[in-house]
């Protein structure tokens, strides 16, 4: 009798913790009682919908066209290169720019599927839907360069220019030694460190640890003020002055298939090491950017520097003084893209002078 009470109190134990762990199903825009949609969205080839949102020029008289890839808590709003460029320099340049809302953020529809070349496809099949021509640029920020690099590797062919800003970095790339990558792992908050060890070896824990109460959850998306310089923080305010009518966009149809799928699909074991990436303009024709700052708490710069030295054909900027949120500096939208588009030099110093 004690043996199978046990087994029956093993199998409630067991039904009770897979009942806690299961992420609730996304409310899907457009879906009954889910969010309205009201962004322009194509449809891609599996059935899925990608939202949009163009700035600049008319792409028809643009002489370059841009696809910008958003970061983390954010959404085809947060289109960082656009929001701060004035007319006057928009107009110079001839610049277009698409921003979108990757899977599950805003109001694309989730795809658990996801994976880093699923999500360059995604971008590519953009351009074609937006008739983009046969190249265009990307620019990605923060967690909006891991697909970027993504982009590097299955879709070259297809890129008139790259640029990473503020790149978040993958801690298990192979590419890195083990003692330089442990050095830079322990620099973040202990909390995040957690976060980022059960993303990459427990996934399927992901929502559950972001959700529970017993455990610090990840300080990233607390936005915990540690994690950020005093620039960062005087940035962050303008940022937010401009993001509040579009406050909760990012995770309207809830924070699983957005946010912690980004941690899943971010720090878990990717298809391919971008420290073995080849130059994809061997003959010229267009150039590869990285921006980062050197006292960014989020992104380790020595790991950038460790790339930067590993792929010698990526042009390397490096901010002094500048912490991760410099692209929301006063000019540096303007010096990011004149670099990108003209091959234009600008002397690097702290964001404060730009």
């Amino acid at each position: 009798m004690l043996k199978e009470i046990t087994v029956v109190l093993l199998i409630v134990l067991l039904a009770w913790t897979y009942q806690i762990i299961q992420p609730p199903p996304p409310n899907i825009c457009g879906s009954p009682g889910g969010p309205a949609i009201t962004a322009p969205r194509i449809k891609l080839r599996d059935g899925r919908h990608l939202a949009y949102k163009e700035h600049g020029i008319s792409k028809d008289l643009a002489k370059h066209k841009i696809i910008f890839i958003h970061g983390f808590t954010s959404s085809r709003h947060d289109a960082v290169i656009a929001a701060y460029l004035s007319q006057d320099v928009v107009e110079e340049l001839g610049v277009y720019v698409v921003s979108f809302d990757r899977p599950g953020y805003g109001e694309s529809d989730p795809d658990p599927n996801r994976t880093m070349k699923s999500l360059a496809i995604d971008v590519e099949q953009l351009a074609d839907h937006l008739g983009l021509g046969s190249k265009f640029y990307v620019v990605g920020f923060s967690m909006g360069g891991q697909a970027v690099w993504g982009c590097l590797k299955y879709i070259p062919h297809r890129l008139a220019g790259a640029t990473l800003v503020a790149p978040v970095i993958n801690y298990w790339w192979p590419g890195f030694p083990a003692k330089l990558s442990q050095k830079a792992y322990y620099q973040q908050l202990a909390q995040d460190q957690w976060a980022l060890r059960v993303a990459h070896y427990t996934p399927w824990l992901t929502h559950w640890w972001n959700t529970q109460k017993l455990f610090p959850p990840s300080a990233v998306i607390a936005h915990r003020p540690e994690n950020f310089t005093p620039q960062d923080i005087q940035l962050m305010s303008k940022k937010n002055a401009q993001k509040q009518q579009h406050k909760g966009e990012p995770v309207k149809q809830g924070v699983y298939e957005s946010l912690h799928r980004d941690m899943m699909i971010g720090f878990g074991s990717w298809e391919f090491d971008p420290m073995d990436l080849e130059n994809p303009f061997p003959e010229g024709g267009g150039s590869v950017h990285m921006w980062q700052g050197d006292e960014d708490r989020l992104v380790p710069v020595i790991l950038q520097r460790y790339i930067a030295k590993k792929l010698p054909w990526i042009q390397y900027h490096e901010l002094p003084g500048s912490g991760h949120m410099f692209p929301h500096a006063d000019g540096m939208s303007e010096a990011i893209l004149k670099v990108l588009l003209l091959d234009q030099k600008v002397a690097l110093s702290s964001t404060e002078n730009l």
